[in-house]
């Protein structure tokens, strides 16, 4: 398996001949989504979807049902490419999936709240999940967490806390644009700090790599 970190929120998981890529959105090279057999999507915001990378494409799109929505506005010749998904639903896009959660995180409480599912792969014997924009507990045991570290909508308290809940052995930072290369230093310190207290394993990936 190899898993590569592009932009922002967007995550590429490649094992024997499936290409995964989720959230690929405004701020990812359209180069992840190169070969992909399928596009998980969690939500409609712009960092986490793109109309272009999606045609740059010829992958099935799996996304809510308000995602899909916007696609049969912004881009209604891939729209036949989509499939609904729901919370629970478990799909078989080349590896096991299950759909978990239905709204994304509080910005503002004078704010509507978007839909947003986030996704627990299984890509051999590991548990992979991506949250989008939701500390929404995954509910059973995983093996990597894909860690928002930054947003209008979180904190480093509740970063810090979320990842621990999980328990996840290893999270790998992403949704990490807004820092400055300052601020990378400060969060990512003190993430190593808290969790190596409990023996799990922090790692920020710069766009393009692997692990």
């Amino acid at each position: 398996m190899r898993i590569t970190k592009f932009g922002h929120a967007c995550v590429r998981i490649e094992h024997d001949d499936t290409v995964i890529v989720l959230d690929p959105g405004v701020f990812t090279d359209q180069e992840a989504v190169a070969g992909a057999t399928a596009v998980l999507i969690t939500h409609e915001h712009p960092d986490h979807y793109s109309p272009d990378h999606l045609r740059a494409t010829d992958a099935p799109v799996f996304t809510i049902g308000a995602v899909a929505e916007k696609i049969r506005t912004d881009a209604p010749d891939v729209a036949e490419r989509v499939t609904v998904v729901r919370p629970g639903d478990q799909l078989e896009p080349g590896v096991p999936v299950r759909v978990i959660g239905d709204k994304h995180a509080v910005i503002h409480p004078e704010l509507p709240r978007f839909d947003n599912s986030g996704y627990l792969l299984t890509v051999g014997d590991q548990r992979i999940y991506h949250p989008g924009d939701s500390l929404t507990m995954p509910g059973q045991e995983i093996d990597l967490l894909l860690l928002p570290v930054s947003a209008p909508w979180l904190k480093i308290s509740e970063c810090i806390d979320f990842a621990r809940d999980v328990k996840a052995p290893k999270s790998l930072a992403i949704h990490d644009m807004i820092y400055s290369e300052i601020g990378f230093g400060i969060i990512d310190g003190q993430l190593k700090s808290f969790l190596g207290q409990r023996e799990q394993e922090y790692l920020r990936l710069k766009p393009g790599q692997d692990v």
